[in-house]
């Protein structure tokens, strides 16, 4: 668990420093991507499922550009939040912040705003592929890391008793 936290932490720190040094990238990072990396760790998917889950963050992300593009308006919103809670439970994806990348393109001040799906499905692509990465690492060495946190809990145990 450790490993994918760390992994997410530096993944998110790396989107957010793309997205403010390269103005093309600026719809890389968005909040909900935390929401996602926590929602990714907290339970134990299959690749499978977080395939699907992206797809439908891209789903949703295209049906809000879309809907923002035809009339940006109150009104706009209110039906994308409806597609969206309504795709969710039709094709049970239960991730509820796909509702809110679905409004990225309502707050988002970006000139890009056909981007904005493509950012979402690209940043959600590399949190799975870090995923991957850190449990594959965390398998491999993670006994090495468990092994020395339970070597300085041990010596902390004994500086304590004596």
């Amino acid at each position: 668990m450790k490993v994918k936290t760390i992994a997410i932490g530096v993944y998110i720190m790396l989107i957010y420093w793309c997205s403010l040094h390269f103005s093309f990238l600026d719809t890389l990072f968005f909040p909900t991507l935390g929401a996602f990396s926590f929602l990714f760790i907290s339970r134990s998917f299959r690749f499978a499922e977080l395939t699907r889950i992206t797809i439908g963050a891209f789903a949703t992300s295209m049906i809000g550009t879309g809907l923002y593009f035809l009339y940006p308006s109150a009104i706009s919103v209110f039906a994308n939040v409806l597609i969206a809670i309504w795709m969710i439970k039709k094709f049970q994806w239960n991730a509820p912040p796909i509702v809110a990348v679905s409004l990225i393109p309502f707050f988002s001040h970006s000139e890009h705003h056909w981007l904005i799906p493509l950012s979402a499905v690209a940043a959600l692509l590399g949190l799975m592929l870090t995923l991957y990465i850190a449990e594959f690492v965390d398998s491999r060495f993670g006994h090495l890391l468990a092994s020395a946190g339970e070597k300085r809990l041990r010596e902390s145990a004994s500086q304590i008793a004596s």
